[in-house]
């Protein structure tokens, strides 16, 4: 059975999936089947529930496991790591993620080649499908880029998606302005906006040509990268041309004190004020990651940025590792639920695991809120699922139910490592890990079955993107304020005893 779907993918005829427990959909909520069965014909389901009473070509069991709709990354790491590189390396733009001015007056450049670049997505989406994520919005850092991304590596990550079968919404991210670092500490702003928008021209020209590649599973998108690096002409016509075309729009907002005190300082207004003055925001924003907002113990400004947001149907995308390894997070979770806003989930770091980053976001939510009671572990399964759709308006994703996309995901609850169950959901947010994923089908194709994704060689990818990140560090003097050398550009947790041999 396993070498026929490594072969093609998909099964001819309807198949049936059974285990321990199904997170089906009913009456607009999940539910739990105990015992449960699923099936689908082709792309869709066909059936949630118990004793599926027609004909089936194929029955898999997978017994202790939980059979859940896949989940949905809307800022998908698509890159190599690159949160190692500040983890322990702080302050920021004294380690290289800034451009210092000597190197922005050099001229930038790409650190990656063009066929680095594109391997870079395929080494990512596969490690997306490993974790079970079925629908991805990508999304890499500009750091070592030249400018913006290209058209380039995306048709390539296109044909990778297709190739995996993940299930992407696509757009090489563009910007009209860089942060710099003077020399003397000072951080500034540098405007090209003819360039910036002959990218975000470049990008339009994309989205038209590929949206609805590959029967629908390659859709377009538009990615300004950061409010505070663009200009209020590259972001209203980005709103334009989403609404024209009816696609998402991602712009990263009210993710750092200084975007937020630049903006405030540039237009007078906060980030979302700014949004919605220049008629940004609408139900096909997304807006990662929203830690810094009026009201909140980070900023004292008062202000409606929450109201503003909720109002205007956009959706936060919530990043809890990553927010949290750079300390900060929602204040809160359940403030921000309480009040109506539309909320998805996001991981934009390494490793891309949404069980992890649940788990994470449960936390952060009961520390800040100072209570057990803040959040349950629905609320966040229903962010990483039903809150993903809901921002795509997609009624047919994240969820189990009659007429959806066949998107499913096996996860192992057998092995001993796990623990208890008295629920499978909690017992998911207590010890599950993006590693216990077995099975990953997506469009009715199995795109990872035992943990296998065909194509794909781990240990091979590993290697070569060791190769690839081991080059881009010993870049990283010429992009870092003074040049110093590597070694004292990423610190040590211990001193290092070296053979002498």
């Amino acid at each position: 059975m396993t070498k026929e779907l490594m072969a093609k993918g998909r099964f001819d005829g309807p198949v049936l999936m059974s285990s321990r427990w199904v997170i089906g959909h009913l009456d607009g909520r999940h539910r739990i089947f105990e015992d449960g069965e699923v099936v689908f014909d082709r792309d869709r389901i066909l059936f949630v529930g118990h004793r599926y009473p027609g004909e089936v070509a194929h029955r898999i069991s997978y017994g202790d496991a939980i059979i859940s709709p896949g989940f949905i990354d809307l800022d998908a790491l698509s890159d190599l790591d690159t949160t190692i590189l500040a983890f322990d390396n702080q302050p920021s733009w004294r380690k290289g993620r800034i451009w210092p001015k000597t190197y922005m007056d050099r001229g930038p450049y790409e650190m990656y080649t063009p066929e680095e670049l594109v391997f870079q997505k395929r080494y990512a989406f596969a490690q997306l499908i490993r974790n079970g994520i079925t629908t991805a919005l990508p999304i890499a850092s500009l750091f070592y880029r030249e400018w913006g991304e290209t058209e380039h590596e995306f048709d390539g990550a296109a044909e990778i998606a297709e190739s995996f079968g993940l299930r992407v919404y696509l757009g090489p991210a563009y910007r009209t302005g860089n942060t710099f670092v003077h020399d003397d500490g000072r951080i500034d702003f540098f405007i090209d906006e003819e360039r910036g928008l002959a990218n975000f021209r470049d990008a339009v020209r994309f989205a038209e040509r590929i949206d609805g590649r590959a029967d629908g599973l390659v859709r377009a998108m538009l990615a300004p990268d950061r409010i505070e690096t663009c200009t209020p002409e590259l972001l209203r016509r980005s709103a334009e041309v989403a609404k024209d075309l009816d696609i998402p729009i991602r712009l990263h907002c009210c993710q750092s004190k200084l975007e937020y005190d630049r903006v405030v300082s540039a237009h007078g207004m906060s980030p979302p004020e700014w949004l919605e003055s220049l008629g940004f925001l609408s139900e096909r924003v997304l807006l990662p990651h929203g830690t810094y907002v009026s009201g909140s113990s980070r900023i004292e400004r008062a202000g409606r940025d929450l109201e503003i947001i909720k109002d205007s149907g956009a959706t936060i995308v919530h990043c809890p590792l990553v927010s949290a390894r750079h300390g900060s997070t929602l204040e809160s979770f359940g403030r921000y639920k309480k009040k109506g806003l539309r909320i998805g989930m996001g991981t934009d770091t390494w490793p891309p695991d949404m069980i992890h980053n649940m788990q994470i976001g449960m936390m952060l939510a009961r520390v800040m809120d100072a209570s057990v009671e803040a959040v349950r572990s629905e609320d966040y399964f229903d962010a990483a699922t039903l809150g993903g759709a809901d921002a795509l308006r997609r009624p047919d994703l994240g969820r189990l139910i009659p007429g959806a996309k066949a998107d499913i995901i096996v996860v192992d609850l057998s092995h001993d490592r796990i623990g208890q169950v008295i629920d499978p959901i909690q017992t998911l947010m207590l010890s599950g890990s993006g590693r216990d994923v077995s099975t990953v089908v997506i469009d009715g194709r199995f795109v990872m079955m035992d943990g296998e994704v065909p194509g794909f060689d781990p240990a091979a990818a590993h290697a070569q993107a060791k190769a690839q990140f081991d080059r881009l560090i010993s870049l990283y003097p010429e992009r870092t304020l003074n040049h110093p050398p590597v070694e004292e550009i990423f610190s040590s947790s211990y001193q290092r005893v070296r053979s002498t041999a």
